[in-house]
């Protein structure tokens, strides 16, 4: 991809925390770029760190949170020296973020018409009329229906799914170049959930926009990327296209994701699903090594040292096991 395709180029995340123990590494040396018009899935279990990452790209992270980089560069604007003050400009505007739970994240105390308009006349200087057009346009353009009505009505008095449209409509009002969606789709039932990652589909490729979609469900992965990074302990263990990382996994830790999943016309009504033994390590101190290895069939005593990436192509794993 040449340079001016990329949205998102970020090299070295780090996030580390302070706990009572000592230091948590919560998201550990990761490295991705996200081109326009693309949607990369970053896939994981429940605290590998997923949301973490989403949380320091969008400068959200808690005050005592410690974000590292080599690079963070958004359309091509280096991030990692912005204060706070550039970084309140770019949320909202050039980038923006669909929040995991829609029950909560919008404000109870006010209509969705004031939290719909509100940052885009801050951002673009919009009057109330025309962010009033622009709010009732795209919540006509997510299938929210009367959406003119809509904008005098409370959350509580929305569905899920109604909620969920809001907060996609809310996170395009300014136009930003890049989406992050943090499991958009978790508090919905399973006919609701596809409509909308039916409509993030449609609408990021309409609109051009670069989309980090965060999930641990990999029916959802299969449906909307077209590259996956999967995420471990803290670091990205396995990298390529969508194809790539179903067709061929290459990673011990995907192979056993891959078969958590029943495979319809093969797995039977009573079969036993495959399982991942063990737990996750402590991120929590020094660490070093594959921190798979403690769940991993093929680790030996050379998995305890370092732990090389290899690659065929874009097709790019971390594992001393796994050849090229």
């Amino acid at each position: 991809m040449s340079a001016p395709d990329i949205v998102l180029d970020v090299e070295g995340l780090t996030v580390d925390l302070p706990v009572a123990a000592g230091t948590l590494h919560a998201v550990r040396g990761i490295s991705f770029q996200i081109a326009r018009g693309e949607t990369l899935c970053l896939v994981g279990e429940s605290g590998c760190g997923k949301s973490m990452t989403a949380f320091s790209i969008m400068d959200l992270l808690p005050p005592r949170a410690v974000r590292k980089a080599s690079r963070l560069v958004l359309d091509g604007e280096d991030l990692i020296g912005a204060g706070p003050q550039r970084w309140n400009a770019l949320r909202g505007d050039r980038m923006a973020m669909i929040f995991q739970e829609p029950m909560t994240a919008l404000n109870p105390a006010y209509m969705i018409g004031d939290q719909l308009t509100e940052h885009h006349r801050l951002h673009k200087g919009s009057s109330a009329a025309e962010a009033r057009e622009r709010a009732v346009f795209l919540l006509d353009k997510v299938g929210i229906a009367n959406a003119g009505q809509r904008l005098t009505q409370y959350p509580h008095q929305l569905s899920g799914g109604l909620r969920q449209r809001v907060m996609i409509a809310m996170a395009l009002m300014c136009g930003p170049d890049l989406l992050v969606a943090d499991e958009p789709t978790t508090a919905l039932d399973v006919t609701i959930q596809a409509q909308i990652l039916r409509l993030l589909l449609d609408l990021q490729q309409e609109l051009g926009i670069a989309l980090l979609l965060i999930t641990h469900d990999l029916g959802v992965v299969a449906r909307m990327a077209h590259r996956v990074a999967v995420m471990y302990a803290g670091e990205i263990v396995e990298t390529g296209t969508s194809d790539e990382v179903f067709g061929a996994p290459k990673h011990p830790y995907t192979h056993g994701l891959m078969e958590c999943i029943p495979v319809p016309g093969r797995t039977l009504p009573g079969d036993r699903l495959g399982s991942i033994p063990g737990v996750v390590p402590s991120l929590v101190g020094d660490i070093s090594g594959c921190v798979f290895r403690t769940r991993c069939a093929m680790a030996d005593a050379a998995c305890a040292g370092e732990v090389p990436w290899r690659s065929q192509g874009a097709h790019g794993w971390s594992c001393l096991k796994v050849a090229a």
